[in-house]
């Protein structure tokens, strides 16, 4: 991480681009001046009704079912015989909100990745910067300067309910700020106290309702959102290219993806993806290509060529040839393609993991950009509960500036999060769909079966493959239950109704992870088949070129006998798809699919006979990881 960037917190402009910048590429944050004024007089606002006696809630209160207990002017542990052994400095305000970070620090499991506590800090920075919370200045700055100088607290991944916000989660995230706890510091795991010390800061002292202010609040479902979101919308351009790349592997059709046609049922999602794969197909010779065009596949044999660059490919190729007698009733189809069956139906239609690809797409789109929407009003809201009002107009009693409500319930992250829960499920599943059908050769319109030549059968080819594919997606939709609709009550029942945010956008981080390995699948059985689709093409091209018809009949099965009357009108149709091979130019893919394709051969060579394909699948999980494919 090295983004030199420093991002400027002011509580109401904080973006999900910002907490990425923060999280995943080291940028640093700078608090306002004009929010750190209304910051101040929060907090100089609390401190003034403390001392005039006020009641405050989680100030001079207990919390949650102990909020009916009113904190004394002193500690009736003290009048123990021989006073109070376990003496605590300050005074019972300062045990109160001390004790509750330290209590709640009790999330268990393995830590959390750093980008997701940078995630955190920045987030729980810029809501506090809001002056609603009563936080000092001081307490605050510290909080920044953990982030700014890279102490990375230890947080267990699992702990919240998203009621009463991420208060375990968070509590570890504050106890650091204390010199408890744990962090990660240049790499190092270490107590808290020692990784403040080695980064020159100073252990705080919690003053009033710091310590709700620092634990009560959305940060940790934000986080785990903002991070997986922005992972989605790199993989949902992924799945758009994979899916591309399909598509012009089996030569497929185009005009399903037409704009007229979406016009007429425009879900935002699906006219942007239609549109989308228009454009990654841009410049494609394969897509919606005569039928007759296609060759299908024919095991390579030593004679199957009579050119050293015949001898060369890989495979051979084969048309069958369908006579005058079998075409009446179908006069009208033949004037148009000739009578050739090779590798593609004649059908105007694909499979629907290609045709309806902008609905499905175009849905987890629609998904996206509603949880989008949730997040993006989240990440500038105060979540935290008391809220403090000190200029409040018309304040009669306390209750009127001091006000307990429920932002801190994630329940509009946690539906936000349901919904695309299940979406990625669905991006998997039509991308498996898509693997599935590249590799069967019952299916995927002339390709060798599993992709691969096989002359001797003893190869796999990409077999295992879509095997991969298919637990994946099985793992996932198994993991996309909501955890949203299952509430389970805490504190003595007065939580009686949470969120479980926490953990809905947990899962959903995690599981894009597992979506990234699925498209990682199609794209590398896609160029396999892509690279099979091209050379079959273009050797039959190079074929037609040669100007041999006898070479390029010899391909065609069911060619009537020479002294068959029907044998010169066959001659005619060979010498027909010679000329419209020739004519052709070259055949490839999209411009894009090309740029892609000639990246991931960088990295992954053609497989022409099996081997070890365990670094190839780390390999191309490792490029759709990294984004570079789309940019």
């Amino acid at each position: 991480m090295n983004d030199n960037t420093s991002i400027l917190l002011d509580g109401a402009s904080l973006t999900r681009a910002d907490v990425v910048r923060v999280a995943r590429h080291g940028a640093t944050v700078r608090l306002d001046s004009g929010q750190l004024a209304k910051v101040r007089r929060a907090a100089d606002f609390l401190a003034e009704k403390v001392s005039c006696g006020e009641p405050i809630y989680g100030v001079t209160t207990g919390f949650g079912s102990n909020a009916d207990k009113l904190l004394g002017a002193h500690r009736v542990r003290d009048e123990l015989p021989g006073g109070n052994p376990e003496h605590h400095e300050g005074s019972l305000l300062e045990e109160l909100q001390h004790n509750l970070i330290i209590t709640h620090a009790v999330c268990v499991g393995r830590p959390f990745a750093p980008e997701v506590v940078r995630a955190m800090l920045v987030i729980r920075v810029n809501t506090l910067m809001r002056g609603h919370s009563g936080i000092r200045v001081s307490t605050l700055e510290s909080l920044a300067e953990l982030l700014n100088r890279d102490i990375i607290p230890v947080i267990p991944e699992k702990g919240s309910v998203g009621a009463s916000g991420d208060l375990a989660p968070l509590s570890h995230l504050a106890i650091v700020l204390l010199g408890g706890g744990e962090a990660f510091y240049q790499g190092e795991r270490m107590p808290g106290a020692e990784a403040l010390v080695r980064a020159g800061l100073q252990p705080v002292r919690l003053s009033f309702k710091e310590g709700l202010a620092l634990n009560n609040g959305t940060t940790q479902m934000l986080a785990c959102g903002v991070l997986a979101l922005d992972r989605l919308q790199m993989l949902m351009d992924t799945a758009d290219l994979a899916a591309a790349m399909t598509l012009d592997a089996f030569a497929g059709r185009t005009r399903a993806f037409a704009p007229e046609v979406h016009a007429l049922r425009p879900h935002p999602g699906q006219v942007a993806t239609a549109s989308r794969f228009l454009e990654l197909l841009e410049g494609s010779t394969l897509a919606d290509i005569a039928y007759h065009l296609v060759p299908r596949f024919r095991p390579w044999l030593a004679d199957a060529w009579s050119t050293p660059e015949g001898q060369a490919h890989r495979f051979d190729i084969s048309w069958d040839y369908v006579p005058a007698s079998q075409r009446h009733g179908k006069e009208a189809f033949y004037s148009r393609f000739l009578p050739f069956k090779g590798g593609k139906k004649h059908q105007p239609q694909d499979a629907y993991c290609l045709r309806c690809a902008p609905q499905v797409h175009g849905a987890v789109r629609d998904a996206w950009d509603q949880a989008c929407r949730v997040f993006d009003i989240e990440l500038n809201a105060v979540t935290d509960n008391p809220l403090v009002f000190p200029d409040a107009e018309n304040a009669q009693v306390i209750e009127d500036q001091v006000i307990s409500a429920g932002h801190f319930h994630g329940m509009p992250l946690a539906l936000s999060m349901s919904y695309v829960k299940a979406a990625i499920p669905v991006l998997a599943s039509i991308s498996e769909r898509r693997t599935a059908k590249l590799v069967d050769p019952a299916n995927n319109d002339g390709l060798p079966a599993f992709l691969i030549g096989n002359e001797d059968a003893t190869d796999s080819g990409f077999m295992i493959v879509q095997y991969t594919a298919a637990a994946l997606v099985n793992d996932l939709a198994t993991r996309a239950h909501p955890a949203s609709v299952y509430s389970v009550p805490t504190s003595a029942n007065a939580e009686d109704h949470v969120s479980m945010g926490a953990n809905e956008a947990r899962h959903v981080l995690e599981m894009t992870e597992d979506l990234g390995h699925v498209l990682a699948m199609e794209l590398y059985t896609a160029a396999q088949a892509l690279q099979y689709r091209q050379d079959m093409l273009n050797a039959a091209r190079e074929l037609a070129i040669s100007g041999d018809w006898a070479a390029l009949a010899g391909k065609i099965n069911g060619a009537p006998r020479q002294d068959s009357p029907h044998y010169p009108q066959f001659e005619r149709e060979v010498r027909q798809l010679m000329q419209a091979l020739a004519e052709a130019g070259d055949f490839h893919g999209g411009t894009a699919v090309r740029e892609a394709l000639e990246k991931l051969r960088e990295q992954i060579a053609f497989m022409q006979r099996d081997r070890a394909m365990d670094g190839d699948v780390k390999r191309i999980c490792d490029i759709v990881a990294s984004g570079v494919l789309v940019g």
